[in-house]
């Protein structure tokens, strides 16, 4: 599983409609429905303040969570659309979706590169440069990845990962058909200063 999936507490709302969402938004809360699943859908209310910390984290709508409501089971829940203020930009309604084990979602799954010590690039005093901490995958909701593996080992300076280079988790795949860059080893700043000075040099005998 990819590390820990976080949970998401909301309590059940009694009563629908514009009059029970006022409400809700009064007692500093923000009315979401949860749908699918081959359940009723379930009226909830979530607490505005920590529904607000975890917006501004990112990423809400690729984020798996258990969603914990007093009197019904946990169930596994992702965000399919967040309504906002058009003044203030706040939250104001938030749509949630049940996942089967078998659904297909897109998520971010984070990057650990390995075999640091088997680079002859980073021996040298290259510098890995990561582009991409994590990539976003289709995954299968009952069997999340924890991360993938970057191996560095044989890297030179100069040398690209790219997505092709990775042996990714069974049963996944980029949401990005191309061949995009995950990491690559540049020369450190004294060695790129070298060869431009030996360029230089080189330019100056030219001319000579």
């Amino acid at each position: 599983m990819a590390g820990e999936i976080p949970d998401l507490v909301a309590l059940e709302r009694t009563g629908t409609g514009k009059g029970a969402a006022r409400q809700a938004r009064r007692d500093g809360m923000v009315p979401g429905i949860v749908f699918g699943g081959e359940k009723d859908p379930l009226p909830i209310n979530l607490p505005f303040n920590k529904l607000l910390q975890r917006l501004k984290k990112g990423r809400f709508k690729s984020t798996l969570f258990n969603l914990k409501v007093e009197g019904h089971e946990d169930v596994r829940v992702i965000c399919r659309d967040v309504q906002r203020d058009v003044v203030k930009d706040l939250p104001t309604h938030v749509d949630l979706m049940r996942l089967r084990r078998t659904t297909k979602i897109n998520l971010f799954i984070p990057v650990e590169f390995i075999n640091e010590g088997s680079a002859p690039g980073l021996k040298r005093g290259g510098v890995l440069t990561v582009v991409r901490p994590e990539v976003e995958l289709v995954v299968t909701a009952g069997d999340i990845p924890e991360k993938v593996t970057v191996d560095l080992a044989g890297l030179n300076i100069g040398d690209t990962v790219t997505i092709s280079d990775v042996t990714l988790p069974e049963g996944t795949k980029p949401t990005i058909d191309r061949d995009f860059v995950i990491a690559n080893i540049s020369a450190p700043s004294g060695l790129r200063s070298a060869d431009n000075e030996g360029g230089d040099d080189a330019e100056d005998d030219a001319e000579e």
